[in-house]
């Protein structure tokens, strides 16, 4: 006779989730997506829909007092041509606020991308389970985050005691907007990239709106930002703009004012936070396309260069160091009129000393140990006493 417990299944619905920001109803089950619909429909970069769909900061919370927790998932797991295997996504078990536990889905989809043609195909697969067990019997609140970097459908989710949502305890709504760095780059799960190390150490609920080669200043992301409900608000700038090229400094500073414009409209008085890039060396002076590094790929690793002429910031191309002088000129400007408004320099989240202890492995994302330091250091300088994000008690 079997002794496996008898589980039961709960619906999965909005009010067990938090950081989306809509929740698609899919053929197999519901896909988490970091963008609204109406700003899906205006997108037409498959960079931008691939990563708003990867559940970054994305997690199931319930209370209950279940041994057991089973969740069906269909992953997307990616493959780059040339490229080492990706390790599968890491699901992070949270119980009262502490990690318990770690886990992977095996199965999913395939999404096949060949860097050196930008070419990309999908080999379906078939849903797996994830399973804690072993859990206190005691009442307890669990948080299950989904992998920062792969894309989730929920299945189903099965557990050998009731779940009920856990309510709303008026924490602190952090709303953040950035690029892959923001979303987790190269951590091992998702509650360590920075922006949820940051939220841990400042007492805040995270919404992450960072969009692994998206933070190209598209209206419809400010949009988003400006109707999602929040109590603080960060926009961390730079270094899209400049490893995509898509626009000259003179597109650069209206496009920086109508966004921070259309945020306002929705959070006229709300802390808001403009962070500038963090120290890239390859792109402080010469400007972009970033390109994958051919070398690197023969020898099995990915590795990007700048491509750009540094000439050519005389007639407008954007480096780092560019885009860092013009934000803080902006905000300077704008704040005289708007005193919740701040700036950051990113090189005090991450600079030459940390570049010299912690190089970015692949010249573009850093790697886990410096997610945790810029976590660290960006609590301490907007969410602690005195800073332009400040949390009560903190």
């Amino acid at each position: 006779m079997s002794t496996r417990p008898q589980l039961m299944t709960t619906d999965l619905t909005e009010d067990l989730l938090r950081g989306a920001l809509d929740l698609e109803r899919t053929e197999r089950g519901l896909l988490p997506h970091r963008l609204p619909a109406r700003a899906r429909v205006q997108n037409t970069d498959g960079q931008l829909a691939m990563a708003e769909a990867q559940p970054s900061g994305v997690r199931l919370v319930v209370r209950t007092r279940a041994t057991v927790v089973e969740l069906d998932t269909l992953p997307t797991k990616r493959v780059y041509v040339g490229a080492p295997p990706r390790p599968d996504g890491v699901y992070d078990l949270l119980v009262d606020g502490r990690l318990a536990d770690q886990a992977t889905v095996t199965g999913g989809n395939t999404l096949t991308i060949d860097m050196a043609t930008g070419s990309a195909g999908v080999r379906p697969g078939p849903v797996g389970t994830l399973r804690f067990s072993g859990l206190s019997a005691d009442l307890k609140d669990l948080e299950i985050w989904l992998p920062h970097n792969e894309t989730t459908e929920l299945v189903a989710l099965r557990t050998d005691a009731p779940v009920e949502p856990v309510p709303h305890r008026g924490r602190t709504v952090w709303l953040h907007h950035g690029s892959s760095i923001s979303q987790g780059s190269d951590v091992a799960s998702p509650t360590t990239t920075w922006p949820a190390l940051a939220a841990a150490h400042g007492g805040v609920e995270l919404v992450n709106l960072g969009f692994g080669g998206g933070a190209l200043l598209d209206p419809f992301t400010a949009r988003a930002l400006r109707d999602t409900p929040a109590d603080r608000i960060s926009v961390k700038v730079g270094i899209n703009l400049v490893n995509t090229d898509v626009m000259r400094l003179r597109a650069f500073t209206p496009a920086v004012h109508g966004f921070l414009d259309t945020i306002r409209e929705g959070h006229p008085t709300t802390p808001l936070l403009v962070v500038s890039p963090i120290l890239c060396p390859i792109h402080e002076e010469t400007p972009g396309p970033s390109a994958p590094d051919h070398s690197a790929l023969s020898e099995g690793k990915l590795k990007f260069r700048a491509t750009g002429d540094p000439a050519e910031t005389a007639s407008g191309k954007l480096t780092l160091t560019v885009i860092r002088e013009e934000l803080a000129r902006i905000v300077e400007q704008r704040a005289a009129e708007d005193p919740h408004l701040h700036h950051l320099d990113g090189r005090e989240l991450y600079g030459e000393a940390d570049s010299a202890e912690l190089p970015l492995p692949d010249a573009l994302h850093p790697d886990a140990a410096t997610h945790r330091r810029i976590g660290e250091r960006f609590a301490k300088l907007a969410f602690h006493a005195g800073g332009p994000l400040a949390v009560e008690g903190r």
